[in-house]
């Protein structure tokens, strides 16, 4: 669950709303009681520039590497999708 704080509060307790985030609590920032920012660890970020790259189109395997084991779940999706471009009937 995140943390929800104020701009002035954020401004005022940084270190605490960095604490916060490096243990895994994401620190939501508000202005005017309307979200604005986020504080999140270092590694969410790279999850989240991962997935902004990859795109829509990428599908699961775009989400390898994201969690521990997900490595598995890539190869199998490679090997189910190639598997099933093989059991196509012939179009000819």
């Amino acid at each position: 669950m995140s943390k929800t704080v104020s701009v002035a509060r954020a401004k005022a307790e940084l270190s605490q709303c960095i604490r916060w985030a490096e243990d895994g609590q994401p620190v939501v920032i508000t202005r005017h009681r309307k979200p604005v920012a986020a504080l999140v660890r270092v590694e969410e970020l790279a999850q989240l520039e991962r997935l902004r790259a990859a795109g829509p189109e990428a599908g699961l395997l775009s989400l390898a590497g994201g969690w521990p084991g997900s490595k598995g779940l890539a190869d199998l999706i490679e090997r189910s999708a190639s598997r099933a471009e093989t059991d196509l009937p012939a179009t000819d």
